[in-house]
C-alpha cells in the first residue's frame, strides 16, 4: 500500500512514523514531501520503506507529477502553517497555505481517478469561542471560527465534504485538539513555557521569570503520540465523509499547566505578562467529547497528562545539555 504524507518534516509525521517504526509494519511503501531539500525521516526510520521529495505544494505541476508518478492509496495531509499567532500575523498567508495545497491535492487525486482514503486534518480552533453550557464540543456543535487560521480549517474541512459528496471521493476529516509532545517547536505556548523553566532550573536562564500571554485560557491538551494513533486508526477504519474530534475531554487552564510544570522541575517563578503574546481575539475555552471515535474505532487517548509534561520537560533538559 503506498501511503502519501505531506509535512513529513514536522512534529507530527515524526510521531507518526514513530507509530508506523514501533507497530512493525512493512507493508506500506511510503512517499513524504516537504519544502527542505532534504528529510532526516529517511535515515532516522530506515526500518520503513520511505522516499522523500521537495515539492511546492501551491505548484500546481509538482502536484500533478507527484500524484501521477506516486499514485497514493492513502494520503495523510499534515502540510500546513499550524501556528494561530502566525496567521495573525500574516492571514493572507496562513490562509493560502492551508486552503490552496490541501485543494491541489484532492484536485489532482480527483481528475487521475485515483482511488485513495484521504485524512484531512482539522482544528479544534474552528469551534471559536463557546459558552460553558455548550461544553464539551460535539462534532455537531456549530462552527463559528474567530482567527484566520480557523477560517482557513473550516474553508479546509468544507472542500473536504463538496469533494466527498459531490465527486465520492473517500475522504475522512478530523477537528483535533491542542496536541502536545516532545519535539514540539517553542513557538507553540506549551513547549515555550517547558524551554524557559528548565533553562531556569538548569541555571541557562538568568533569571527567575517567565513571560506568557493569558493564562486564563482553558484547553483540551491531549498527547501528540495518541493522536497519531488515532490518525492510523482512521485511516484503516474511519467511515469516509464522517468529522471527528480528537481530544481528552478534559480542560486545563494554561496557568495550571505551569503549575505542573513547576512542582515537576521542583522551582518556582514570577509571570510576566506580555501584552504582545495576547491575540486580538482568542477562544477562551475549549473542551471536546470524543464519544463518536470511541463508539466507531474504539480509541481512547492512553497518554495523561502529567505523562507529557514529564516527556516534554525531558526533550527540553536533553535539549540544553547537548546545546
Amino acid at each position: 500500500m503506498k501511503l502519501l504524507i505531506t509535512g513529513i518534516n514536522g512534529f507530527v509525521a515524526e510521531h507518526f512514523l514513530e507509530l508506523l517504526s514501533n507497530k512493525e509494519i512493512y507493508d506500506f511503501e511510503i512517499l513524504g514531501v516537504g519544502r527542505s531539500n532534504n528529510s532526516e525521516a529517511k535515515n532516522k526510520f530506515n526500518d520503513l520503506n520511505i522516499n522523500y521529495q521537495s515539492i511546492d505544494l501551491l505548484n500546481k505541476n509538482d502536484v500533478v507529477d507527484c500524484i501521477k508518478k506516486f499514485k497514493p492509496d492513502f494520503l495523510l495531509h499534515l502540510a500546513s502553517i499550524s501556528s494561530v499567532g502566525h496567521s495573525w500575523k500574516f492571514p493572507q498567508d496562513s490562509f493560502v497555505n492551508n486552503t490552496n495545497i490541501f485543494l491541489n491535492l484532492v484536485e489532482q487525486i480527483r481528475l487521475q481517478e485515483i482511488s485513495c482514503r484521504i485524512l484531512s486534518i482539522g482544528s479544534s480552533e474552528q469551534y471559536g469561542n463557546v459558552t460553558k453550557e455548550m461544553l464539551p464540543l460535539r462534532e455537531d456543535s456549530p462552527l463559528n471560527p474567530i482567527s484566520p487560521y480557523a477560517v482557513a480549517r473550516v474553508s479546509q474541512e468544507m472542500i473536504s465534504k463538496i469533494y466527498e459528496q459531490g465527486y465520492g471521493m473517500d475522504i475522512i476529516m478530523t477537528r483535533s485538539f491542542n496536541h502536545i509532545g516532545p519535539g514540539q517547536k517553542d513557538i507553540f505556548v506549551i513547549p515555550s513555557f517547558a524551554k524557559q523553566l528548565v533553562g531556569i532550573k538548569l541555571g541557562k536562564i538568568n533569571k527567575n521569570t517567565i513571560t506568557t500571554g493569558d493564562l486564563n485560557i482553558i484547553r483540551d491538551f491531549i498527547d501528540v503520540r495518541d493522536v497519531v494513533n488515532c490518525y492510523y486508526m482512521l485511516l484503516m477504519n474511519g467511515k469516509k465523509g464522517e468529522v471527528y474530534n480528537i481530544c481528552s475531554g478534559e480542560g486545563n487552564s494554561l496557568h495550571d499547566i505551569i503549575l505542573k510544570m513547576c512542582n515537576k522541575l521542583e522551582i518556582e517563578v514570577n509571570l510576566e505578562t506580555n501584552p504582545q503574546l495576547i491575540r486580538p481575539n482568542d477562544n477562551k475555552i475549549i473542551i471536546g467529547n470524543a464519544d463518536k471515535l470511541r463508539k466507531e474505532i474504539n480509541w481512547n487517548p492512553q497518554i495523561k497528562l502529567e505523562k507529557s509534561i514529564e516527556d516534554i520537560l525531558d526533550y527540553w533538559i536533553e535539549y540544553f545539555k547537548s546545546n
